[in-house]
């Protein structure tokens, strides 16, 4: 019998998710985070007929991302899937249209910042509409467990059945009012530029900053955006696992770390993602002049529409109960950026 070192240093089975996103032929980033999404390197992917590169972080199978790059002018194959995509436009504009059998086609038109979905196993197709420009997409996905659960690819992309509850071809579908679902929640199929949406207030999370959820397209799926303004930094906290943090803007950084473990220091700026592994605590700090936003996509509650999703604590640190080195690390690294410190030092307590 094996003694327990030596289990733990087995690695895990191969899934069939393992086995269809090596067939797919395209690189694969790991980790922790991925610093620049602008310029990650991506290679034909002949399923969409482009360049795309998969990012897989945290060590889970329970969501994945792409980066998918739309050459200038060109089109992607149609595509057609069982599981969803939330997208986030990285840079560039076009259009991508969506139809099930028997419905009209319906077009949305986006550009740097927009956010949407293709309603679940709907048809669709990217459009790049800048002859001279590529344009790149941050796509996070539930395809790992559909594809798990299934162990049968072939079926997750060619099954023909239609939810209409959530997409019937109605012709103001992306173009419908948002709905309020109750405080910091928002349900809606299109959001022009997210680098720019009204955020509601939320000073629990720590950093006088602003929080608002969303549910795109009536999706398990769940998405939030959060800013804070220069010289502050957000409250530690932990959840589940599977939240994609992209940063829309600012420049700062993040500590990840397990209970009792070293602390990981992750550099951010626009274009920058990261990914906490399961309870992991994580920290977001902004050290440059402006005001710091990002967007986390993840797998959120069964019925978002109730719920509006976004991540939901299963335990936050309070600013006068966290380590008094990590405001202290916080003064060193504005101090490096010429940047004024405006949080003021926490009166700790217990911890």
């Amino acid at each position: 019998m094996e003694d327990e070192p030596t289990r733990r240093r087995t690695a895990p089975p191969e899934t069939a998710y393992d086995r269809w996103q090596r067939s797919e032929g395209i690189p694969v980033c790991q980790g922790a985070y991925v610093a620049d999404m602008y310029s990650l390197e991506v290679k034909p992917w002949a399923r969409t007929g482009q360049q795309g590169a998969f990012i897989n972080l945290a060590g889970q199978q329970h969501d994945d991302a792409y980066v998918l790059e739309i050459a200038p002018g060109a089109q992607t194959e149609v595509m057609h899937h069982l599981f969803e995509a939330a997208i986030y436009v990285l840079e560039g504009r076009g259009a991508t249209t969506v139809w099930q059998p028997g419905t009209a086609k319906q077009t949305v038109e986006w550009h740097k910042g927009s956010v949407f979905s293709p309603p679940l196993n709907c048809f669709y197709q990217h459009f790049n509409l800048d002859g001279q420009k590529a344009a790149r997409m941050f796509a996070v996905t539930n395809a790992p467990m559909m594809i798990n659960i299934l162990r049968d690819p072939g079926f997750v992309f060619n099954v023909d059945h239609v939810f209409d509850e959530r997409f019937a071809g109605e012709e103001d579908y992306f173009t419908r009012p948002d709905q309020r679902l109750g405080r910091n929640a928002w349900a809606t199929n299109f959001i022009p530029d997210i680098r720019t949406f009204g955020l509601d207030s939320a000073v629990n999370r720590g950093a006088n900053g602003f929080l608002t959820t969303f549910s795109l397209s009536n999706n398990s799926m769940a998405a939030h955006c959060s800013e804070f303004p220069p010289g502050t930094y957000k409250k530690a906290h932990r959840h589940g696992v599977g939240a994609h943090v992209v940063i829309l803007s600012g420049q700062g950084y993040s500590l990840l770390w397990n209970e009792g473990a070293e602390r990981q220091k992750v550099d951010w700026s626009d274009g920058s993602v990261l990914s906490p592994r399961e309870q992991e605590y994580h920290q977001h700090f902004s050290t440059g002049p402006t005001s710091a936003r990002y967007l986390a996509l993840r797998l959120g509650l069964l019925d978002s529409r109730r719920w509006g999703g976004g991540d939901v604590p299963t335990h936050q640190i309070e600013y006068e109960e966290e380590d008094p080195a990590i405001y202290q690390q916080y003064e060193r690294e504005c101090g490096k950026n010429g940047a004024e410190v405006v949080l003021d030092r926490p009166k700790y307590g217990r911890r």
